[in-house]
């Protein structure tokens, strides 16, 4: 059984478009990676089949077939999933897709990440508006069918959802050590990579080397220089899926040292070669 397919969730989406739908699905054993991160999007997952933890500003919580997961941008999140089978369609769409849409009930519900669960009676419905968005988007994803579907889904799943744990603090955005981070925080949403090391970014954030290491890997589940080429490895991944560029082209426009360098930490964080990723990947995300 194949052990190099691997998919990476989008950062962001494509420039020029509101939202991104896409069906995930891997077999049992297939590889999987994923590490504490943010986006610069709103992301609903739709999990059909899954079995695993999701860390989010609430805390943590176990996933269950068929839950749902929101997370608002820029709020740090992380999924740990174990080997059997899973499937699910991820959303990623514009924050300001629900002030254009009118959408003021729903924008004032979804501001904190929030696992959610739909009762049994408006399980089908969800999934065939799921479905419809799907096909929708693979035909035109800027259409006024497809941004209708999905004003239309997000309506339905506010009204209906809820969620598995009770909503007790306020948005990761506004606490206090997420702010001290800011500076540096907005390096990662703006930047494909980030070459800073611990002490410069401390002194940007204007707190000490230490505090800064501890805040930071209290919020993203792994220290800095971790993070930093993780970061750069799933600014790689995306874009060996949305755009045609070369292995060589990518590691040099994100400063890596060399291909070869590039080529060896791919494959030890995600299992698998950039080729291979870029091909694997193409069957993952499968049309509608």
């Amino acid at each position: 059984m194949s052990k190099v397919s691997v998919y990476c969730e989008p950062f962001c989406i494509q420039q020029g478009f509101q939202f991104e739908i896409h069906k995930i699905s891997y077999r049992a054993d297939d590889g999987y990676s994923c590490f504490m991160h943010f986006h610069e999007v709103h992301e609903i997952i739709f999990f059909d089949k899954v079995d695993g933890r999701y860390f989010y500003s609430q805390g943590e919580s176990t996933l269950m077939n068929n839950d749902i997961a929101f997370t608002p941008m820029l709020e740090t999140h992380d999924f740990e999933l174990t080997a059997q089978d899973k499937s699910w369609s991820i959303i990623q769409f514009l924050p300001e897709f629900l002030d254009q849409q009118g959408l003021e009930k729903e924008a004032a519900f979804l501001q904190q990440g929030m696992h959610l669960r739909l009762p049994p009676e408006q399980l089908a419905i969800v999934q065939q508006q799921v479905a419809w968005l799907q096909e929708s988007y693979q035909e035109n994803p800027h259409s006024n069918k497809s941004l209708t579907l999905l004003k239309l889904l997000i309506i339905w799943l506010v009204e209906y959802a809820q969620p598995v744990m009770s909503t007790h603090s306020k948005p990761i955005t506004l606490t206090k050590g997420y702010e001290r981070l800011e500076p540096v925080i907005n390096l990662f949403r703006h930047q494909a990579y980030v070459e800073l090391s611990l002490i410069d970014a401390a002194k940007l954030c204007h707190v000490s080397p230490s505090y800064f290491s501890r805040l930071f890997k209290s919020i993203f589940r792994c220290n800095f220089s971790e993070y930093t080429v993780r970061h750069k490895l799933y600014s790689a991944a995306r874009m060996l899926s949305q755009q045609n560029m070369s292995v060589t082209h990518i590691s040099y426009e994100l400063n890596f040292a060399n291909p070869s360098h590039l080529i060896a930490l791919f494959k030890k964080q995600f299992g698998t070669t950039p080729k291979k990723y870029r091909s694997e990947l193409m069957k993952r995300v499968q049309p509608s």
